[in-house]
């Protein structure tokens, strides 16, 4: 009975090591990236101060909507496309050149935006500077197609070249950041640490996985942006409402406020990121085949596990901002228990997308989802803060639009009786 309860065990840990490695890899990357900012973060806030370090996020969100824009919801349909065509090395390098070339496309669009903001908008006029060198980091969403090494399930390569560049930039951080007027100095490390991430990625996919690249007309990337469309409105719309967070606290209340939220991020984004990893890796697997009462099992562990890092950050944040920003930032801890509910709606919802959304087609699901958060966020962030005029408005409003989300998806669900 025990040998036949151990090899049983065996057997499954064997049938599932694939997504076992594929989840402890893409869970390292975040965690590099997460702990990379965590590391770094009591030197950099010291030295460069909340209102420099401020201006620097406020630049980096800026730089999200484009690069929002230019990933155009290409990564789910382009998962689906690799794991169909593992074996198939010339339909793996269709797929990867059409994807880059769209990219490419969308990427000039961007450029052009980009510039005339930049000289319109006085924030952006008068710090062109930092907010030049932070955009570049568009070429790392161009290069570094994550998702392709997710649908093949090497997922540690990313991992490896991730890491290697994050170790690297490490010594010239500590090096050259000395006051708050390096901030554009800080802004071209982090940012070339991401664009030569990119370009290792490229060199990667044609000396490992043998890939050849080629330039693909608008005409034949039509059925791209057709089957990325409905992620592009969902994913956007999320960017929309996370990023206008801070670009709503800069605006409103200073780039000092800009780095109390950052820090709030920091706070819940390992164990956000430690969690919501699960889903990205069990989708290949689940996808080979979908049961509804495995789905089920996965939401309810994973409420569980949202409520449990809810705890955790009520309990030991105050303890962790203190020891990252000192006392200066202490006024993050009621903005990071707020923020530790999106924990439980990234998990929850990312659930009902990947295996339940995704699998029945229904994408514009997905879309509506994030219309429905986005339309609650501004409904409430708007006037709370016109009234209140408090960052805690903000905030809160992030964090009950995506309790919002939640209950539509749920509505969605048990009306179209899709689990």
């Amino acid at each position: 009975m025990i040998k036949s309860g151990v090899q049983k065990i065996k057997d499954k840990f064997s049938n599932n090591i694939k997504v076992v490695e594929n989840y402890f890899f893409m869970t390292a990357l975040q965690i590099i990236n997460s702990i990379f900012g965590i590391m770094i973060y009591p030197f950099v806030i010291r030295i460069l101060g909340a209102s420099s370090y401020g201006l620097y996020v406020f630049a980096l969100s800026v730089t999200t909507y484009f690069i929002g824009f230019i990933s155009f919801g290409f990564s789910f349909p382009s998962i689906k496309a690799i794991i169909a065509n593992k074996d198939n090395l010339d339909a793996k390098s269709a797929i990867i050149s059409s994807v880059f070339t769209a990219k490419l496309y969308l990427a000039i669009v961007s450029l052009v935006i980009f510039l005339v903001l930049l000289f319109t908008i006085p924030i952006m006029r008068e710090n062109k500077l930092i907010f030049s060198i932070v955009f570049s980091q568009i070429i790392g969403e161009i290069l570094f197609p994550v998702w392709y090494f997710q649908g093949m399930q090497k997922m540690k390569l990313v991992t490896f070249i991730q890491l290697t560049f994050r170790i690297v930039s490490l010594p010239f951080i500590f090096l050259f950041i000395k006051s708050p007027a390096d901030n554009c100095i800080y802004a071209a490390i982090t940012s070339l640490t991401v664009v030569l991430g990119g370009i290792s990625a490229l060199i990667l996919l044609q000396s490992k996985e043998k890939i050849s690249f080629q330039f693909v007309s608008m005409r034949k990337l039509k059925s791209y942006f057709q089957d990325a469309l409905p992620f592009f409105w969902s994913s956007i719309t999320g960017i929309l409402k996370q990023e206008s967070v801070t670009v709503i606290i800069g605006s409103f209340f200073g780039m000092r406020d800009v780095a109390l939220y950052d820090l709030a991020n920091k706070i819940i984004i390992l164990p956000r990121l430690l969690t919501t990893s699960i889903n990205g890796a069990l989708f290949p697997r689940v996808m080979e085949n979908i049961q509804k009462s495995v789905v089920k099992k996965i939401i309810r562990y994973e409420t569980y596990i949202g409520l449990a890092v809810i705890a955790g950050v009520v309990i030991f944040g105050y303890w962790i901002i203190l020891f990252l920003g000192g006392k200066q930032m202490i006024d993050t801890y009621p903005l990071s228990i707020i923020l530790s509910a999106t924990v439980l709606v990234w998990l929850v919802v990312g659930c009902y997308i990947s295996f339940i959304f995704v699998p029945e087609n229904k994408y514009y699901f997905v879309t509506r989802n994030q219309l429905v958060a986005l339309i609650i966020f501004f409904v409430f962030c708007i006037p709370g803060v016109l009234i209140f005029h408090n960052i805690l408005v903000v905030v809160a409003s992030l964090t009950f639009s995506g309790l919002g989300e939640i209950v539509y998806c749920n509505y969605l669900i048990k009306k179209h009786k899709l689990l």
